[in-house]
């Protein structure tokens, strides 16, 4: 806890751990690729979970594609691995943000459709395999693919360089319900269903521990996997959370903030 007041700033520990708990997303998504993390460039281990991937659910295709940015390493991984050519069958706009986080549906679909355009001589006629870091809701995934598609491939495989989001997270992503996330009551091949997909694979924890080449699968927190919180959640903050967010809109303003338009 770092504590600013009119004696200055200092950094106070306020709960000693037997373990350490580093989220596992940010060796998948969320830190840059020249990152350095546990002694690992992230890079490096992004390569290591497309090859992981590869080896794990190959299929026939004509090219490895990735979903741009965060799936291009692990992209490049497993087409080195799978010696399928790699391509870019998608363009981004450069002028629009991360989808995942906007707090709407609406514009989460309306951002995918204005961030990616496809290369439509480069991809038509084509079997595609589409490279993804996860899938969370999984409605940004069916309108990738279905704009690949649309584009003219003949085939749509979509790969996961992470294993199925099943659990809320209450470390800090904002997905507090399970409601939220397309495989937490769904098997994957009604994912692939849902997505529409030709065919789909995630990777599986171990072999993502290996990627990330950790000695042991409790130096991080999995739990948005396996359900395995780093410390005791209770079954009611799912429920209180959500609640909370629900009445924000009805919480009155207090007197003493100034609001400045």
């Amino acid at each position: 806890m770092v504590i600013m007041d009119a004696h200055g700033v200092q950094s106070v520990r306020f709960q000693e751990s037997s373990r350490h708990a580093m989220c596992v997303f940010e060796f998948i998504y969320f830190a840059r690729p020249d990152s350095l993390l546990k002694n690992c460039e992230l890079e490096e281990a992004r390569l290591r979970m497309g090859r992981e991937l590869a080896a794990a659910a190959p299929v026939d295709a004509d090219m490895v594609i990735p979903l741009p940015d965060s799936g291009t390493p692990a992209a490049i991984g497993y087409a080195e691995a799978a010696g399928i050519p790699f391509r870019e069958g998608l363009t981004k706009s450069r002028y629009i943000n991360r989808t995942f986080i906007q707090p709407d549906q609406s514009l989460r679909e309306a951002g995918v459709l204005l961030k990616l355009n496809p290369l439509r001589r480069s991809i038509a006629g084509k079997r595609v395999i589409a490279v993804d870091d996860s899938i969370v809701r999984g409605t940004t995934s069916r309108r990738i693919l279905d704009v690949l598609r649309r584009a003219g491939a003949r085939e749509v495989h979509l790969r996961v360089s992470s294993p199925p989001m099943r659990f809320p997270c209450f470390m800090g992503v904002d997905i507090g319900s399970s409601k939220q996330l397309v495989a937490a009551n769904r098997s994957v091949d009604e994912v692939r269903q849902f997505i529409g997909a030709d065919s789909l694979a995630y990777l599986s924890i171990p072999g993502l521990m290996r990627a990330v080449g950790a000695g042991t699968i409790d130096e991080f927190c999995r739990a948005c996997f396996d359900g395995s919180y780093p410390v005791p959640v209770p079954q009611q903050l799912e429920m209180d959370k959500m609640a909370f967010e629900d009445g924000l809109d009805t919480v009155p303003r207090p007197r003493d903030v100034v609001a400045v338009s």
